[in-house]
């Protein structure tokens, strides 16, 4: 059935109400958890003093979050002012040459940042895939690229090349790795753009504009080099008030979005708690199960929240990159799960449509998976827990494929037929409920570790049954209900349905004689 079939109005008001109870009773569960052991042993070095107002303390287990907005907050936004201001200064006086402004600007920061024997690596690798790229066959760039990427992932080369960074400041090693992990993945866009130009080749200055663009140097996103190439040299109009207020208004949305988690650090530890195993296993089937979601719902906050900071910068310079990606709670499909939207585009565009062509056959779309999630496990670092994240997420999306190709056959298509179209997605809502759940437990086992996923997965389908199993199922279905709501309506904005004639004039026609 179609996406726009609807619910009554009253039914969604108790999804509502359903949704909202379960996850304010499993808050309460955490925010109990955190409040008793607040100055447990095991907290020590990740629940730290928090803000004087609050006289509470704060979970700063994760590192990225503390750097991005504590400790290096200054820097980050002390360089990114930088670059808004130089570039629109040079926007201004030289408009057709903004990108190479871009480029100085960028390369001066790195320079800066990490010295020259750094800079001197990053453009060995560039000149060295510029160099494949002129050959022009695409195998032989993925061949260089995933060769190089892998350079930076095990020994001894990783220690080798580390020693070309100077200084001891403890950003070192995240700047050294984002720094190069993406220059190659940019590296090998251009290269792959380049075979696929038809005449001549671009030149090697439009990969270091592409590379050297510091928004995007040491943290991302990926955008892709043909979509970054047509924006950056098409001088665009003056920016207009709807655009500045857009993009404030974003930054004042960031903004608030970092307020609030850190205000709600100081209530939910769910970074440290699922760290303490001893503790877990204390913990009642819903704060453990709560843990496992809230914890999928910040990565997705900070994911949207750090891109997002970029992001703005970049629309200051007129530039449209790739969007924050998909929440949780807004998701119940493997094929929409995604952490980063940049590095989702690239694997979309050069690997998995590109091996998958209309994803129709079975052979053509194993064959598109396993060599997605082949180099998405490069990217990451290859060791346990990403191979098992990768196998399982990998399976989920070709078990989501054929299940809805094999639904679509006989005798399921016309029993679905025969239904209408609020009873067909209410039942196909029950068997999102289970896929919502596969995606949480297979997500948690990369941000958390494969021990918290398996206490999660006991509690909720072995020790918690049935009463904490169909109690969340239940749950889980109302927000899928929510879901699926939400996207009725974005259809219905996107393709409007036509607007039926006036009663009067539908009686006119009625009357009119019927041609034989």
């Amino acid at each position: 059935m179609g996406i726009k079939a609807a619910l009554p109005r009253y039914e969604l008001y108790f999804y509502n109400t359903v949704v909202y109870l379960g996850l304010l009773w499993a808050a309460s569960w955490i925010f109990d958890v955190s409040s008793s052991n607040a100055n447990r042993k095991t907290f020590k070095s990740s629940v730290t003093p928090g803000w004087y107002y609050f006289g509470r303390r704060m979970d700063t287990a994760d590192f990225e979050w503390v750097m991005w907005f504590s400790t290096f907050r200054d820097h980050i936004l002390f360089a990114l002012s930088g670059h808004v201001i130089f570039a629109k200064i040079c926007s201004m006086l030289a408009p057709q040459h903004r990108s190479l402004m871009y480029l100085c600007y960028g390369t001066l920061a790195v320079l800066v940042t990490m010295g020259w024997t750094y800079t001197t690596l990053i453009l060995s690798h560039c000149v060295l895939l510029y160099s494949i790229s002129l050959v022009k066959l695409r195998w032989l760039c993925f061949l260089a690229g995933l060769t190089t990427l892998s350079t930076f992932k095990m020994e001894p080369f990783i220690s080798w090349q580390a020693g070309f960074v100077a200084g001891d400041f403890e950003l070192r090693s995240v700047l050294f790795y984002g720094g190069c992990g993406f220059t190659i993945m940019r590296c090998m866009s251009f290269a792959l753009e380049n075979c696929e130009k038809k005449e001549g080749n671009y030149s090697i200055l439009e990969l270091l504009k592409y590379n050297f663009y510091l928004p995007f140097f040491y943290f991302g996103p990926i955008m892709t080099f043909d979509k970054f190439y047509a924006q950056v040299n098409i001088m665009q109009p003056m920016d207009s008030e709807g655009a500045i207020w857009n993009i404030s208004l974003q930054g004042l949305i960031h903004l608030g979005a970092i307020l609030t988690v850190d205000i709600l650090f100081h209530f939910l530890y769910i970074l440290s708690i699922p760290t303490d195993m001893k503790l877990l296993k204390h913990m009642s089937d819903w704060a453990v199960v709560g843990l496992a979601y809230c914890n999928l719902v910040y990565d997705w906050v900070k994911a949207a929240v750090m891109f997002g900071v970029i992001n703005t910068v970049s629309r200051l310079d007129h530039l449209d990159p790739p969007q924050p990606p998909k929440c949780i709670t807004m998701l119940y499909v493997f094929s929409e799960t995604h952490f980063d939207r940049g590095i989702n585009d690239w694997l979309c565009k050069y690997v998995y449509n590109y091996l998958g062509g209309k994803h129709d056959t079975v052979w053509d779309e194993t064959i598109a998976t396993l060599c997605t999630f082949g180099i998405t496990v490069l990217w990451l670092g290859p060791c346990q827990v990403v191979f098992i994240w990768a196998f399982f997420n990998c399976f989920g999306l070709n078990f989501e494929l054929w299940t809805a190709k094999f639904v679509c056959m006989e005798p399921f298509a016309s029993l679905e037929m025969a239904m209408s179209p609020a009873m067909s997605r209410r039942i196909r809502a029950v068997f999102n409920t289970f896929n919502f759940w596969t995606i949480v437990l297979y997500n948690v086992i990369a941000l958390n570790s494969l021990e918290f996923t398996k206490l999660v997965a006991r509690r909720l389908l072995l020790k918690g049954f049935p009463i904490t199993t169909i109690t969340v199922f239940i749950v889980t279905y109302c927000l899928v209900q929510l879901i699926k709501e939400r996207e009725r309506r974005q259809a219905l904005i996107d393709d409007p349905d036509p607007i039926p004639p006036p009663q009067y004039l539908r009686i006119l026609l009625s009357l009119l004689p019927k041609t034989r």
